[in-house]
């Protein structure tokens, strides 16, 4: 919108007509300005307009007005803002902006004195000079003349002095300190060398507490509550009186600060970062050098955010410090949108809690717990493997530089092991040293306070605890003299008398609280101020333990959230690794080869039911297919030919359809299944049954035998089909099939990359799945079971009304026992998609295909090799009927039997002929051979010889046999 306004301004500078107004320089128009060039070290704020808007015009319209800034230590020398006139040009073209390298104000003012400026104007430029002089009463410490020569002065910056008493009348003002020099952070070992320092540098100066001497009293803690108190109640009993206490560890600042209010006392802390400790009404009197450790936690916000991380998990051991901190992070992730999902902490032994991070799947971890307990942390660390490229670890950065060298006998790992383990983790860290190395109040840079320091430790740096922390209290003692400094009055304002001081003197105790609270100097830990809670404000260092040493990656100012990075971040595995094992969801999709190769099946099926039907119907008029009850025969084809369109849908997932289709491939599958089942199934089991009925009851049941009601077997096969739609009607609108997904155990690539494999797998389900299936397979089962019973039961019977029983029995047993064994193995098979798509389109695929043949190809085949079809047209012909009459049937087959019985009678007949002929043949040869006998005395025909037993005469009653 600003640019669209930008443009209808200029309009009339683009948009002029040719020849209006003579030639115009490029600087020089009514219309506007053309846009200038920004200083060097500097540029030009346009207000209202972006960047992009910038570099897309050439011309700035009338009154338009320009802001010269400067980039770093640098100000603007000239017209710090331009308007465009309306000659087309800016104004005060004849003076140039320039940005110019300025000198640091702080040598413009001067404590307890006055400063010249000569040679420039504020700010100090250039060839500047300032000249120093103290008020009455303070000499001058250095140099009293500085030039400012490219940005920095000639000279470090002088202070004044006052006038000191003699030593030996100084009065004594005594620190109460406890320095742990042991135990879980033994930061005493540097912090106490630091104090030591600090109190010699304040007790030199004659500006601050002129009239006094610091001096410290102090005691081991050894970071133990216990030992403090016993150490505390000295301090406060045995004289002298103390004026402050100074405790390290938070948890013996809490004891020491929760005590001190009862005696007037104010607490200075110089290594406490227990966030408990910034309650007000609890420790009233605490003051620390040391930042809150939830300082901590925005930088570590900041970096989850930066490397775009949503779950962490963190480990804590069970002290207060580190479990109000981790409550105030757990607040702030949950502001930033991220989730803590796992919490443990442990009191002595981490190995129970590291296992559990283990067997969570935590990847980005923050660690809270003590340096010796970090070693404990890290030894279990290694033993579960709970490092490498796929880990962070964030911990606490006042830790010693080696402390994962340190030899430690309560864990049993190497110091290779060690170093291994904690490659690469993260250390957010309070800035305790100024980084800009600038001299503090002291007269002392950041580097030569180390330099100082190092030189009075008895040991390495590294191998020193509570290094780090030493600049934090060098500067407590500061804070503490500048607090009684003007406590007492000093620097000429009216105060109190220290030596005054007891535990009873709630005055005093007032006036130093006030003090301190108002404490505002340069220190070498930086910038030293309070808030209100007492806590030091202070800059985070963010670190990365980089090849066995800590390299610093960055700094982070919570007050302005902004993050200084240096990009010298590296990680094992290249880039920073993912929150938590990134999980890809991958379908488990049918084999698309079985899919196409059972559709082949399932098509060349249909074509053959359509080719059976075909057949039947053509077929209808011969008296073979009419005595098989051909419109059931239709039906089982057409029963078929659904249950094997069944097989596409049930092959269908979301490798070929979309979500929303899914639905409706569920319907489909059922309906087509369903249905295929009772009309095929249904018209087989009909005609079984009634073959049953009929043939194999009693005597009276005979007479049905003779006739046969077509519209019975419709009506059965009917209520078999209105059964099955009235059950998927009611299944569908009660409890509708929809889409639901499996989902199985993760799967690790094999790859080594830090991914999962979730496979799911695609479902058509309802809420009563099971009921229903119930129900469903409970009768389709029962009808399957009696039609194997009917089946073998009827297996002898021999009817013509139904010609092909035998047929349907045959088919009625693969039917069943395919049905049988399928149904339960696909439930059981149900999460293999290949597996159960196999089973039960293959057993539609058989099923369809052995009833199909074993009740059409045998008629095929009888009226292809037969001719029965010829035949019977041809009967037709000459009776000019066709009808199904079975006497008219019995007759023909009488006739036929008849012509055969008289041709095996000729047969025989001419055979008793020739045995006739042979036997008179032999009669008259035998008579040749013997001579006639004499007639029987008796009377009788004349006796020949006896005839053989074997030769039988040929008589009448012998020759009918020969017809039997």
């Amino acid at each position: 919108m600003l640019l669209l306004l930008l443009l209808l301004l200029l309009a009339p500078l683009f948009l002029r007509p040719p020849g209006a107004g003579g030639a115009q320089t490029p600087n020089a128009t009514s219309e506007g300005c053309q846009i200038i060039h920004p200083p060097w070290e500097g540029g030009i704020r346009y207000r209202g307009l972006t960047r992009d808007q910038v570099k897309a015009i050439n011309f700035l319209p009338v009154d338009y007005e320009i802001e010269y800034v400067c980039r770093g230590e640098r100000e603007v020398v000239g017209p710090k803002v331009r308007k465009c006139l309306a000659n087309g040009s800016w104004t005060d073209m004849d003076t140039p902006s320039r940005c110019v390298r300025i000198c640091s104000k702080s040598y413009l003012t001067l404590e307890n004195g006055k400063v010249f400026l000569t040679g420039g104007d504020l700010p100090a430029l250039d060839g500047a000079r300032v000249d120093f002089r103290c008020d009455p009463d303070f000499h001058l410490v250095g140099s009293s003349r500085s030039i400012c020569s490219q940005g920095q002065w000639s000279t470090p910056k002088p202070h004044c002095q006052v006038n000191r008493t003699p030593h030996s009348e100084r009065r004594a003002v005594y620190i109460g300190a406890l320095f742990p020099m042991s135990g879980g952070w033994p930061g005493g070992q540097a912090c106490q060398p630091a104090v030591e320092m600090a109190l010699e540098d304040v007790n030199s100066r004659r500006d601050i507490l002129p009239d006094y001497e610091l001096k410290l009293i102090h005691h081991d803690s050894k970071c133990d509550p216990g030992q403090a108190t016993k150490y505390l109640y000295e301090l406060l009993y045995n004289d002298p009186i103390k004026i402050i206490l100074m405790p390290g560890c938070s948890s013996v600042s809490t004891l020491v600060a929760e005590a001190a209010r009862m005696w007037n006392l104010i607490v200075l802390s110089y290594g406490s970062s227990s966030p408990a400790l910034s309650n007000r009404q609890r420790f009233p009197t605490f003051f620390r050098t040391h930042p809150s450790a939830t300082l901590h936690n925005p930088t570590r916000v900041k970096l989850f955010e930066k490397w775009g991380w949503k779950k962490i998990a963190t480990i804590q051991q069970t002290t207060e410090v580190f479990t109000s901190t981790l409550d105030d992070l757990e607040e702030r992730v949950k502001e930033a949108g991220i989730e803590i999902t796992f919490r443990q902490s442990f009191f002595s032994d981490p190995a129970v809690p590291v296992k559990n991070l283990k067997r969570q799947d935590a990847r980005i971890i923050v660690g809270l717990f003590y340096e010796t307990e970090a070693r404990k942390v890290f030894c279990e660390v290694y033993k579960e493997r709970l490092f490498g490229k796929k880990y962070v670890w964030f911990l606490i950065g006042w830790y010693a530089d080696n402390w994962f060298k340190i030899y430690d006998p309560s864990i049993n790992c190497t110091v290779d092991e060690m170093t291994e383990a904690v490659e690469g983790h993260i250390t957010t860290e309070i800035v305790m040293l100024n980084p800009a190395n600038t001299r503090s109040i002291s007269n002392m840079t950041s580097q030569e306070f180390v330099e100082k320091l190092t030189k009075r430790l008895k040991r390495h740096p590294e191998e020193t605890g509570g290094f780090q922390e030493a600049p934090l209290a060098y500067d407590a003692i500061w804070a503490l003299a500048l607090a009684l400094n003007k406590t007492s009055g000093g620097g000429g304002h009216s105060g109190v008398r220290l030596e005054d001081f007891n535990y009873n003197n709630q005055t005093i105790t007032d006036q130093i609280y006030r003090a301190m609270n108002s404490s505002s100097f340069e220190g070498v830990s930086g910038h030293v101020v309070f808030d209100a809670s007492g806590s030091r404000m202070a800059w985070t260092l963010i670190e990365q333990l980089q090849g066995g040493s800590y390299k610093k990656i960055g700094y982070y100012d919570s007050t302005k959230d902004d993050l200084s990075w240096s990009k010298t971040d590296k990680w094992i595995g290249g880039s920073p690794p993912a929150d938590q094992t990134l999980v890809i969801k991958t379908f488990r999709f049918l084999s698309q080869k079985l899919f196409i190769s059972v559709s082949v099946l399932s098509s060349l099926g249909i074509v053959l039911a359509v080719v059976c039907l075909s057949f039947n119907i053509y077929n209808s008029h011969v008296r073979y297919i009419q005595n098989s009850q051909p419109n059931l025969n239709n039906l089982t084809a057409v029963g078929c030919s659904l249950a094997l369109a069944a097989v596409f849908p049930l092959g269908l997932d979301g490798y070929h359809i979309g979500r929303n289709q899914f639905p409706f491939v569920c319907q489909a599958r059922l309906w087509l299944l369903g249905l295929g089942f009772s009309l095929g199934y249904g018209s087989m089991f009909t005609k079984i049954w009634w073959v049953h009925t009929v043939f194999t009851k009693k005597e009276e049941k005979k007479e049905w035998r003779k006739t046969l009601e077509p519209w019975k077997l419709y009506a059965t096969v009917g209520l078999l089909v209105g059964m099955d739609v009235l059950t998927l009607a009611i299944w569908q609108i009660v409890d509708p099939l929809h889409r639901t997904i499996e989902t199985f155990a993760k799967e690790e690539p094999k790859e080594d990359i830090d991914v999962s494999i979730l496979p799911q797998l695609e479902h058509c389900s309802s809420r009563k799945m099971n009921t229903w299936l119930g129900i469903f397979y409970g009768y389709k089962g029962l009808l399957l079971l009696l039609g194997i019973f009917l089946a073998y039961e009827t297996k002898s019977v021999s009817t013509e009304k139904i010609n092909d029983h035998r047929a349907v029995g045959m088919a009625i047993y693969n039917v069943a026992v395919l049905c049988l064994i399928t149904a339960p193995v696909t439930m059981i098979l149900s999460s293999q998609q290949d597996a159960a798509f196999a089973f039960a389109s293959l057993a539609i695929v058989f099923s369809s295909y052995i009833t199909l043949v074993v009740l059409f190809v045998p008629k095929m085949r009888r009226l292809i090799t037969r001719g029965e079809w010829q035949s019977e047209a041809q009967d037709t012909m000459k009776t000019g009927s066709s009808t199904n009459n079975n006497e008219e049937e019995k007759s023909r087959l009488l006739e036929k039997e008849n012509r055969e019985l008289e041709k095996i009678i000729a047969e025989k007949e001419e055979r008793v002929s020739e045995l006739r002929h042979q036997l008179q043949s032999r009669q008259q040869l035998r008579s040749r051979r013997h001579p006639p006998t004499p007639p029987d005395p008796s009377g009788g025909l004349p006796r020949g010889p006896p005839e053989p037993p074997d030769r039988l005469s040929c008589d009448g009653s012998r020759v009918h046999l020969l017809y039997k």
